[in-house]
C-alpha cells in the first residue's frame, strides 16, 4: 500500500519546510559524515559534429545520444575520427562528488579512498585539493581511476578506466588507516556512505569488514546510517548482484541501510530481487509508479530505507511511510556529470538533519537542482534559497 506523504503536505510546503531545517541544522554545528572509497578523475566531454573553424569553440555539437548513435552506426564497416573537446577536467568518483556535496552543505566529512597521486598514493592528487578544502578530513590510498564524461542534452555516456580503484580493499584500509582510527571516524558519524559497487571489486570485502569489524562491536546508538549507491550495475551479472544485495540485507541487520537506486538501477535490482518492477502503464502519474517500484524493492529486500531518483523528481520508503517528491527538473543543464550523486549528498544530508522523509526528498532534488544550474555543488545558503524559491519542472 502506498503511503504518499506528498498527499498531505504541498510541494511548496516541503521545500519550505527543508529549507528551514536545513537553516537550523547548519547554524546548530551540522553533523559529521565518513564517506569513501572511490575517486576519478572526470573529463567533462562534448563531441564534435561538424567544424566551422578550428578556433577551439567555434564547431556544432553532436547534441543527443541518438545523433552520436548514429554516427557511430555509420562507422560500421568503416572507420569514423569523432572528435572530443574537454570543457574541463574536474575532480570525481561517486564517493568524492557525495562527500563534496555534503562538506559543502557544512557537514564534517572525513573521507577516505583514490584520491592520491599516482607515484605517491598516500599524497593527495593536486586536483582533489577543492575537494578536500570542503571536508574536515581526507585520507588517500590508491591514485585515482579516470573517466571520459561525454555530455549530451539529453544524457551522458560515462566512459571508466578504473584499474587504480581495484587496489581500494578492506585489507588496504585497515593497513593504511588502521581499524581504530575507522571505527573512532564511524562513532561519530550520522551518515556512513559507501558507494560504487560497480567498478570496485573490493568494496563487498569493505561491506563485510565495516560491519562485523567495526558497527557490530559499537553500541547501538553510536551506529551510523548507512547509505549505499551501486552506481549502475548493468554490467554485472545477475549473480553478482544478488550476492550483493544478500551483503546489504545482512549490513542492514546491524545498522540502517538506505539504498540509492536511479530509475535504471530500480528495475534491475527488482528483477534480481523478485521485487514488482517499475510499471506506469496504469495511468496513476509517474510519481506513483516509482513509489511502489521503492516500496517494493525495499519490502522485499528487508531494508530500512529505499530511494528511487529518475530525472523528474524522487520517491522514497520505508516501513511505515512512502513518499514522492517532483523535483526541478530541467531539460538545459550547465552540468549533468555527478547530479545523482549530489541528490545523494542531499538526501543523505536531510537524513543526518532528521528531517522527514519528503523533506529529505526535497534536499536531495535541491542539491542537484542547484547544481545542474550552476554547475557548481551549492552551499547551504544556496540550497535554502533555491527550496523557498523551488523552480518547476522545465
Amino acid at each position: 500500500m502506498t503511503h504518499d506523504t506528498t498527499s498531505k503536505r504541498a510541494r511548496s510546503e516541503i521545500a519550505r519546510a527543508a529549507a528551514d531545517h536545513a537553516e537550523a541544522f547548519a547554524s546548530g554545528g551540522g553533523a559529521k559524515a565518513l564517506i569513501g572509497f572511490d575517486g576519478f578523475v572526470d573529463s567533462i566531454i562534448h563531441l564534435v559534429a561538424q567544424r566551422s573553424s578550428m578556433e577551439l569553440d567555434d564547431f556544432e555539437r553532436l547534441a543527443t545520444i541518438p545523433a552520436f548513435a548514429t554516427r557511430v552506426g555509420m562507422a560500421a564497416g568503416k572507420s569514423a575520427n569523432i572528435e572530443m573537446v574537454v570543457r574541463e577536467q574536474r575532480f570525481g568518483g561517486n564517493g568524492p562528488l557525495m562527500a563534496g556535496a555534503m562538506g559543502r552543505l557544512g557537514v564534517g566529512v572525513t573521507y577516505i579512498g583514490a584520491v592520491g597521486q599516482e607515484d605517491a598514493p598516500e599524497t593527495l592528487s593536486p586536483i582533489y585539493e577543492p575537494f578536500a578544502a570542503r571536508c574536515e578530513r581526507v585520507i588517500p590510498i590508491a591514485a585515482p581511476g579516470y573517466t571520459d564524461a561525454l555530455e549530451f542534452e539529453d544524457g551522458k555516456l560515462m566512459l571508466g578506466k578504473p584499474q587504480n580503484i581495484q587496489g581500494v580493499t578492506w585489507e588496504r584500509l585497515k593497513e593504511t588507516v588502521g581499524l581504530e582510527a575507522i571505527a573512532g571516524y564511524c562513532r561519530g558519524a550520522a551518515v556512513l556512505g559507501v558507494v560504487n559497487w560497480v567498478m570496485m571489486g573490493g568494496v563487498e570485502g569493505i561491506w563485510r569488514g565495516l560491519m562485523e569489524d567495526v558497527l557490530a562491536r559499537m553500541d547501538e546508538a553510536d551506529r551510523p546510517r548507512v547509505f549505499i549507491d551501486l552506481c549502475d550495475p548493468a554490467k554485472r551479472t545477475d549473480e553478482d548482484v544478488s550476492r550483493a544485495l544478500g551483503v546489504i540485507r545482512d549490513l542492514n541487520g546491524v545498522a540502517p541501510v538506505t539504498l540509492g537506486l536511479n530509475l535504471a538501477e530500480s528495475q534491475r535490482i527488482a528483477t534480481v530481487a523478485g521485487a514488482s518492477p517499475f510499471d506506469d502503464s496504469h495511468n496513476s502519474g509517474l510519481g506513483h509508479a516509482v513509489t511502489e517500484t521503492a516500496e517494493s524493492i525495499r519490502a522485499t529486500l528487508g531494508l530500512d530505507t529505499v530511494v528511487v531518483h529518475p530525472r523528474e523528481g524522487a520517491a522514497a520508503a520505508r516501513a511505515d511511510e512512502s513518499a514522492w517528491f517532483e523535483g526541478p527538473f530541467t531539460r538545459e543543464p550547465k552540468l549533468s556529470t555527478g547530479a545523482g550523486d549530489h541528490f545523494n549528498g542531499g538526501f543523505a544530508f536531510g537524513q543526518a538533519a532528521g528531517m522527514a522523509l519528503d523533506e529529505c526528498l526535497a534536499c536531495g532534488t535541491g542539491v542537484s537542482g542547484a547544481y545542474v544550474r550552476d554547475a557548481e555543488s551549492p552551499s547551504c545558503e544556496r540550497l535554502v534559497e533555491f527550496l523557498r524559491d523551488l523552480p518547476a519542472p522545465a
